[in-house]
């Protein structure tokens, strides 16, 4: 497929193993140790050109209980996969698994992923990331997601309304996550990053796992 080398360097920062047990340490009373896996779908589940990310993170003490599991399309909006205008061409789209118990545990056993298929994706609307390359020179670029002004990302999951505020900064070494959790009533933050972001650091790359 021709990717540009912007969603390249994008899908290979993003796809691995992560843990924020640096930051978990310094301050265990804000923030819960936790491990997150972004893991290449092995199979196509999307029909525009596109690379796939399953992402689900559980806490360090309950491994086997993953939760918050999601699809992650990252996708270039450039009709020339050359194009020097990276700050505007990429995006990522999320979606839900709708049978969610039947795909947990997938970040570490990725052969759970094949038996995925297009029609089982949920699409999130209001839920799609604007990616920002900040590009400071060889060894020195970090992508940056956010949601565009008064987007809206909400979802109804077992007949109940969830509404999540995404965004996220990740370069070679760190996933820094912005994600939490708002009472669609209050407008307030209830669970995740609420006093800054989590600090995740990769321990292992699944780059190699990509579909490029």
């Amino acid at each position: 497929m021709n990717f540009s080398p912007e969603l390249i360097s994008l899908a290979r920062y993003l796809a691995g193993e992560f843990d924020n047990s640096t930051q978990a340490i310094a301050d265990p009373a804000w923030y819960v140790q936790l491990r997150l896996w972004h893991r290449p779908v092995p199979i196509t589940l999307f029909p525009e050109p596109s690379i796939a990310l399953f992402a689900e993170q559980a806490n360090i003490l309950k491994l086997d209980q993953p939760y918050r599991p999601r699809v992650m399309q990252l996708r270039q909006l450039s009709d020339s996969p050359t194009s020097s205008d990276s700050s505007t061409s990429l995006q990522i789209q999320y979606y839900l698994p709708k049978d969610v118990p039947s795909i947990l545990g997938s970040g570490k056993n990725p052969e759970i992923l094949k038996q995925l298929k297009p029609s089982q994706m949920k699409f999130l609307p209001g839920c799609t990331l604007e990616v920002i390359n900040h590009n400071h020179g060889q060894d020195n670029e970090y992508f940056q997601g956010i949601l565009p002004p008064d987007a809206v990302c909400g979802f109804t999951y077992q007949s109940q309304y969830y509404q999540v505020e995404l965004g996220f900064e990740v370069n070679a070494q760190e996933f820094l996550s912005y994600d939490k959790g708002i009472d669609p009533q209050t407008g307030k933050g209830t669970w995740g990053a609420l006093l800054g972001q989590y600090k995740f650091m990769k321990s292992r790359s699944f780059s190699s796992e990509l579909m490029l």
